[in-house]
């Protein structure tokens, strides 16, 4: 005999929509199963209750036995063995249904108990599990949802024990009649093939031990046929036996295994969360909004499948794509009465959803999961080693760190086979590696008790020097596109849109050095690590404007300029070396925490772009700036000089004025006194000219 098709008791509890499509499976092949023992029992109740019609029945027994190949059985249909078997008792019925005669006592012991035991017992217990399990289904469902239901803000122990002890009940209940209930269509997997087999068996035993007369036709090679069914019969009954113990067994260890998994918010103690998953599935509530306030909470099965979230209905074959979670943004999310809720943004941010987890651990475990895999980390060989590695560096990072030099020893042991004096000499030039800055430790580079600010200032709050009140915006909305209505030329021009990207600003901190990209490194993983312990997910999304001469980040809600950074007190820009979308830049501000006029402080993005785009946008508007710059600086020199020229011009009128006055005779000022130029007031105007010529040549 083939293999016997079976539904897997052990995900019963997970109660997913697959195994619920299989299960429609098996119910679909009952029903075909009752259908056909109905025209087999009615065929051989004929034979029982009516001698002079036995022929008939007979003959119409043999035609059914030959339409079994026919039949379109959801399970085991194509089974030959049993065709070619059912075909070769057809062909032995037909021949002796013109001899039978029926002995009432025979045929009700051998051929009618088997069936009718078969149909009323077996088929009904069928029957009924289905309607107790819909009926467990149902009221599970139930529970869930007042359960899903609780009030956040007001917290009623008593409806909330009496809520859990339901879904913990109702649960069990369910899960319980779904293991019987899958236990039953496994069993009658084996036993239909018994209802088959059996009184057929016992029909032509009853012929045989009764028709002397049909000795020539029970020939010995029909015995060895009937033999070798009745010890098939003894196999399979045997098969079964065995596996209704163990699937007995399996049911009363999934009991033991599962009571603590009945309680909808499990002990995280007892059941830790696990943040190195790449994937996940199981049950959760999606909201979707029937208006501008109201909002209904639809239960659905959602699972991963590589950079996809999938959901897919009860009921249903297949899932359907929800949401495209590569490089999305994933939070916890405050949403309405309703607890454990978190928010996916796709990558673009024109789609988002708010799903909510039945427990903490579910409610984390789908975070941490998406978090994963929005990094793209399912695309490696080992997706859950790494996860567990980044998740390991995040834990590590809120504690001290090793030196950069210990790191890079660490990372690369064959440097270690090079002189002391190479690690520590100094070099003057730019482009050389910062040996000093790698022997230096992280408490050169970041104070320890330096604090992380993960949200960017409000426009209320920019009255730090060198922020916003140093370029005169302040609080007041601007215009990304440089159009103002009473500003004054210089400042539209300063305003021109160079580029515009949309960045989500992750965090930023004071830091103690500015001249290596080391400290970028180092302020990004420090900032990203926190995040991860401390479970912050919420990303502010802004627009950054790159002008000519400083960055500006813009609420693209309110088009309000948050923060205003000049682009030469930007002393250091560097983008992450593995993820491009990840930057960060080190602004040299005036007072902070520091007790020196100066402070450096990192701020850190994450762009929908890459880093060195904003970058270049940033090098070219400065050079765009310095050379425009330049050119005001010339053209400003030149009308100086211009202008000196006149004055020198204006002074030689004036002194050729007064020389012409002086040559008059005799004439008299109304004091009477002469008006005379001197010639050493001729030579100290020469040399005042001269002056001021060597004046207007400075």
């Amino acid at each position: 005999m083939p293999g016997i098709d079976k539904l897997p008791i052990e995900e019963t509890l997970e109660d997913s929509p697959q195994t619920r499509s299989l299960l429609g499976v098996f119910e679909e092949d009952a029903t075909a199963i009752s259908n056909y023992m109905n025209q087999l029992y009615q065929a051989m109740l004929r034979i029982y209750d009516a001698q002079n019609e036995l022929s008939a029945a007979t003959h119409l027994t043999s035609k059914l036995l030959k339409e079994y190949e026919k039949q379109r059985f959801p399970l085991g249909g194509d089974d030959e063995v049993m065709s070619s078997t059912l075909q070769q008792f057809s062909k032995v019925i037909d021949e002796l249904s013109s001899c039978h005669a029926v002995l009432s006592t025979q045929l009700a012991d051998a051929m009618m108990f088997p069936i009718t035991q078969f149909k009323e017992r077996d088929l009904k217990e069928i029957l009924t599990l289905k309607e107790v399990f819909q009926i467990a289904s149902n009221d599970h469902d139930a529970a869930i949802n007042r359960y899903s239901r609780l009030s956040k803000k007001r917290e009623n122990d008593k409806v909330k024990y009496e809520v859990t002890e339901d879904v913990y009940t109702s649960r069990k209940k369910q899960h319980q009649t779904m293991m019987h209930y899958f236990c039953a269509l496994n069993t009658l997997q084996y036993k239909k093939k018994i209802a088959l087999l059996e009184p057929l068996l016992g029909y032509m035993q009853a012929q045989i031990s009764f028709f002397k007369m049909g000795s020539e036709n029970l020939n010995e090679q029909l015995e060895e046929f009937l033999t070798n069914i009745g010890t098939s019969v003894q196999n399979v009954r045997r098969e079964m036996d065995n596996d209704v113990e163990t699937m007995q067994q399996t049911i009363e260890d999934l009991e033991v295994a599962s009571d603590p998994l009945y309680v909808p918010d499990p002990d995280p103690m007892k059941f830790p969360v696990n943040r190195n998953l790449t994937r996940k599935a199981g049950y959760l509530n999606a909201r979707n909004k029937t208006g501008l306030v109201s909002s209904t909470w639809d239960r659905q099965f959602y699972f991963t499948q590589g950079g996809n979230l999938m959901s897919q209905a009860r009921g249903d074959v297949a899932g359907g794509l929800a949401m495209d979670i590569d490089n999305c943004s994933v939070m916890a999310v405050d949403c309405e009465d309703r607890r454990y809720c978190f928010q996916i943004t796709s990558f673009d941010g024109k789609k988002s959803s708010i799903l909510q987890a039945e427990s903490k651990k579910d409610h984390e475990e789908w975070i941490c999961t998406i978090n994963n895999i929005s990094k793209q980390i399912y695309l490696s060989e080992n997706p859950e080693e790494i996860a567990a590695r980044v998740n390991q560096s995040a834990l590590e990072a809120v504690t001290p760190s090793p030196s950069f030099q210990q790191r890079h020893e660490s990372l690369r042991p064959a440097a270690q086979s090079r002189p002391p004096t190479a690690r520590t000499s100094s070099s003057g030039s730019l482009g050389s590696e910062s040996t000093n800055l790698a022997a230096l430790s992280l408490d050169s580079l970041v104070a320890p008790d330096t604090p992380i600010q993960f949200d960017i200032i409000s426009p209320v709050c920019e009255d730090q020097p060198g922020q916003a009140k140093a370029f005169g915006q302040g609080g007041r909305r601007t215009n990304p596109f440089g159009e103002s209505g009473g500003g004054t030329k210089s400042e539209t021009e300063d305003s021109i849109l160079h580029q515009l990207f949309i960045v989500r600003f992750l965090g930023s901190m004071e830091v103690k050095s500015d001249d290596n990209p080391d400290v970028v490194y180092e302020t990004m993983r420090q900032i990203l690590a926190a995040r991860a312990i401390h479970n912050i997910f919420r990303m502010t999304e802004s627009h950054l404007l790159v002008t000519c001469d400083c960055l500006k980040l813009i609420d693209p809600q309110t088009q309000v300029t948050r923060l205003t950074f000049p682009l030469p007190s930007v002393v250091l820009y560097a983008t992450h070396q593995e993820n491009k979308r990840l930057f960060g830049f080190v602004l040299r501000t005036s007072g902070g925490r520091s007790e020196s006029n100066l402070s450096s402080v990192c701020y850190i993005f994450e762009s929908n772009n890459e880093g060195e785009k904003l970058y270049s946008s940033m090098f070219q508007d400065r050079r765009a700036s310095e050379k425009q710059k330049e050119i005001e600086r010339v053209k400003e020199k030149q009308q100086k000089e211009l202008s000196k020229q006149k004055q020198i011009e204006k002074d030689l009128e004036e002194q050729s004025r007064l020389i012409a006055a002086s040559s008059r005779p005799n004439q008299a000022s109304s004091e009477g006194q002469f008006v005379v130029l001197s010639s050493s007031q001729s030579e100290e105007s020469d040399l005042g000219e001269e002056g001021k010529k060597r004046e207007s040549e400075a």
